[in-house]
């Protein structure tokens, strides 16, 4: 296959304000969240308007805990469930916005990245004076825990591949390989929703975890099905999922990445994890402004 030089990329904001109210899936406060246009080399900014306009930048040193989300934080205030909306702007190319919050947490709205899109999309996006650099990845990088391992190699392009296995009857292996563009993030990955186990919810809530959750915003798995329904956005909707928390998650590290991640039995932690390491591993990558795309369609392929 030919791969063709794309023209350099703009840096991107909001054309206009945007405001949602929704309830924190972790916490259960409702919550209001104001979007805002910000300057170009802002990046993402998280303002805690009830905590003295505390600011939180969205970055990789910000992040002090992955447990069932990705929380950041900056002179202790703390602003958990991310992931969701920072998968929006970056799966939509959004760098540079301003995200107020008056509680603790972004809005779960449905537990996907669908109601973000729409609304950043209705918004309008636009072009800022300034190219965007990229990361380009030179030789693999990888981590091994366990059974979980993540790893970027070089590709021309940016692609997330992702294998999700649990033994449960409703569903066993789940592989999927997704070229992260905007409409396949808009189509293929944004409509997917969070997901949990009936078994947790207990352990979760003894936790102080969870205590928004329910079958509007998550599917719910019991001992042998689907809790909602069984009403699938897709059949693969877990795989798509932790695809999107992996665009989410990886937008921490402050620019595009070239690449493509290769995930098995991953999550939040190892995602940061592999950020850290790429930042420590600078023989590895490089920074360019002018990356190459594929002709392809759609980007999106089963692994089988």
């Amino acid at each position: 296959m030919r791969f063709f030089r794309s023209k350099m990329r703009l840096q991107n904001t909001l054309k206009k304000e945007i405001v949602i109210t929704g309830k924190g899936l972790h916490t259960g406060h409702d919550i209001n969240m104001r979007l805002r246009p910000a300057p170009r080399d802002t990046g993402v900014i998280f303002i805690r308007i009830d905590k003295g306009n505390t600011k939180i930048k969205a970055g990789v040193s910000s992040v002090v805990d992955t447990t069932f989300a990705t929380t950041l934080a900056a002179e202790g205030v703390r602003v958990g469930t991310v992931e969701h909306l920072l998968a929006a702007f970056s799966g939509l190319n959004i760098d540079n916005v301003y995200v107020e919050l008056d509680g603790p947490e972004v809005p779960i709205m449905d537990g996907s990245a669908l109601f973000f899109v729409n609304m950043l999309m209705a918004a309008g996006i636009a072009k800022q004076g300034k190219t965007v650099s990229f990361i380009r990845i030179l030789e693999p990088i990888a981590i091994m825990e366990g059974q979980s391992q993540i790893a970027v190699t070089p590709y021309e392009g940016t692609r997330i591949t992702y294998r999700l296995f649990y033994t449960h009857p409703a569903f066993g292996e789940q592989r999927l390989g997704v070229d992260i563009t905007r409409m396949n993030f808009a189509n293929e990955l944004a409509p997917a929703r969070t997901f949990g186990f009936l078994r947790d919810v207990e352990m979760l809530k003894s936790k102080g975890l969870a205590k928004g959750g329910s079958l509007e915003n998550a599917i719910v798995l019991g001992e042998k099905d689907v809790l909602n329904g069984n009403k699938l956005r897709f059949k693969d909707e877990f795989v798509r999922h932790k695809i999107l928390d992996a665009v989410g998650d990886i937008s921490l590290i402050g620019l595009p990445i070239y690449g493509h991640i290769i995930a098995n039995k991953s999550g939040h932690t190892l995602h940061i994890k592999l950020l850290r390491k790429i930042l420590s591993c600078r023989e590895s990558w490089e920074l360019v402004s002018e990356p190459f795309i594929t002709p392809s369609a759609s980007g999106v392929a089963a692994q089988v």
